[in-house]
Order: structure tokens, then sequence, then C-alpha cells
């Protein structure tokens, strides 16, 4: 009996890399022709520490491809009346191509009020209805950041979506959502038979083992397990979260929504983590602030 190939791994540091390296380039040539070097703002309320972090690596990022990079920190009990004046002016900045609203913001802020407020032109996180709304039509636009990174890596990898059986665990407007209708799209990666399952979808183990690809975004840990897997599936975990490990050095340790030591067995292709999906979202956030600076979708 033939031995079962190991399975690839989906490498987001190597893949997102890359794209940061091309970024780093394209801004380089702008500074050379005399242009400005594009400028990234985040926007911060409160002191959430999965907040902070993120907003920290993407800072980091920003300044290794020569993006400018703003933060603009409020404090947790800011008005939704002044967080909008704030959206307000960074619309109006022409000094700033694009900017994001760290979510998730304060319970008595409407994050769908604030989001809706972001000129489509600097949402470079792809979350405006506008935006949204081209991407399901399939028109030029902004892509939510993590999908878009999504697809990049099955592009990378090269793999097949087409005619394939797709299923996405988990309809978040963030990730599940937008991946489904882009993987359902004609484009390539694309082309797809997509179901879409979350919380409420009943018989999901009969679902998930049909799947040739399966994106799990639910939000729980480690709740995808090996029985729920074809073998030979590709797998691509969005999930991140700290377990507390006695063991490890930091007292915890980092694992996604997928139980990785036993899907591992079935996979052909699979994300680990941390390491796979995570680096490939600031990416394509660099990414669409380069868009901005140059106006490709909007002027």
């Amino acid at each position: 009996m033939a031995k079962k190939k190991e399975p690839v791994l989906i490498d987001g540091k190597v893949v997102s890399q890359k794209i940061k390296d091309e970024i780093k380039k394209e801004v380089a040539d702008l500074i050379d022709k005399k242009d400005s070097s594009p400028h990234l703002a985040a926007v911060l309320v409160g002191d959430d520490p999965a907040s902070q972090t993120y907003v920290a690596a993407k800072e980091k990022a920003a300044h290794s491809v020569g993006i400018i990079s703003s933060t603009y920190r409020y404090p947790e009990d800011i008005t939704e009346n002044e967080l909008l004046e704030v959206i307000e002016f960074l619309n109006n900045d022409d000094e700033i191509d694009g900017f994001i609203v760290q979510l998730p913001l304060p319970a008595h802020i409407n994050e769908d009020h604030i989001i809706s407020a972001i000129h489509p032109s600097k949402d470079v996180d792809g979350f405006t209805p506008v935006n949204i709304g081209n991407m399901v039509l399939n028109r030029p636009g902004y892509l939510p950041a993590t999908p878009y990174g999504i697809m990049e890596l099955l592009k990378a990898y090269k793999i097949n979506t087409e005619g394939k059986h797709c299923v996405v665990v988990g309809r978040s407007n963030i990730v599940g959502r937008p991946v489904s209708i882009l993987l359902s799209q004609k484009r390539n990666p694309g082309n797809a038979t997509v179901t879409l399952c979350h919380s409420k979808t009943k018989n999901l183990k009969e679902i998930t083992l049909s799947a040739d690809i399966l994106i799990c975004a639910i939000g729980k840990p480690q709740f995808i397990t090996g029985d729920m897997v074809k073998e030979g599936a590709v797998v691509i975990d969005v999930g991140i979260h700290r377990l507390g490990d006695d063991s490890a050095k930091k007292g915890y340790r980092l694992v996604g929504d997928v139980l990785f030591k036993d899907v591992y067995k079935k996979a052909s292709f699979i994300t680990p983590v941390p390491g796979g999906v995570g680096p490939m979202t600031i990416a394509m956030l660099l990414k669409n602030t380069l868009l901005a600076h140059k106006k490709e979708f909007y002027s």
C-alpha cells in the first residue's frame, strides 16, 4: 500500500513577504518619480489588547514597505458623534490615502454607522456597503483584507478551485460571507460550488466531509476535528485563539479553529496557526492602501 503523501503547509509568511516586497518596490518607484508615499491611518478606540497588537503590527509592516502609518487613539468613552467627526476629518484629509477603524468598537457605538461613514475611496478594509456591493457584483473596489488574503494563498499554491465543493464554516461579514462570494464568482481562484455553514447548520459534519476545500472561520478554538475532514481536502484555518499552556514560555499557545494535529493527517494542503492566513491580512491591507494612493478604483 502506497504511503500517504505529506500535506503541504501553506506558508502565509512567505507569500505575504513576496507581496510586501512587490509593494515596497512600487512605493520606491513612486518616490523616485517625485510622488509621495502612500499614507495609511488607523483609528483605535479603547485599550483592547488584541486590537492594539494588530494596529502595532500594521504600523510595523507599513513602515517596512515605505508606507506612512498614523494611528489616531481615542478613549473608550468617546461618543459616536465624536467618532463620526473623526471619520469625516479623515475622509477629507488629502494626505491620507486610506484608513481603517479597528474593530470591535465599544458597545455604545454602532459599528454599522461608523463603517458606513467611511468614504469608499478610503475604505482599505473593504467593509463599506459600496465596496461590499462592488465585490458582490464582481466590480472593481477594495476587497476585505482577510478574504483577499485567502484568495492570494490559493493562487500562490496553484490550488484548483474550479468545480470544487468549497465549504465555508462561519458567516461573518468580515470573512465567511465575503470569501464564499469570491470563490463562487467567475475568477481565478473561483468558479467553486460553495456551501456556507454556521452555528445553526444541521448535519455540519456530513457537509464538511464533502468539502474539497474547507475554510474554517467560526471563531471557536479547535472546532474542526479530523473526523470532520475528507481525505485529501484543502484546509484553510482563519481562526486564532490563545489557549493557556503552562508548558509554553508565554503561558499560552496559539491555535486556530482547526484541531491541527488531527486534521493535518487528512489534508492535502493546510494553513498553520500562526503563520497561515494571519500574515496575509496585513499584506492585503497594504496592497489596498497602495491601490488607494494610485486611485485605482475611485478618483
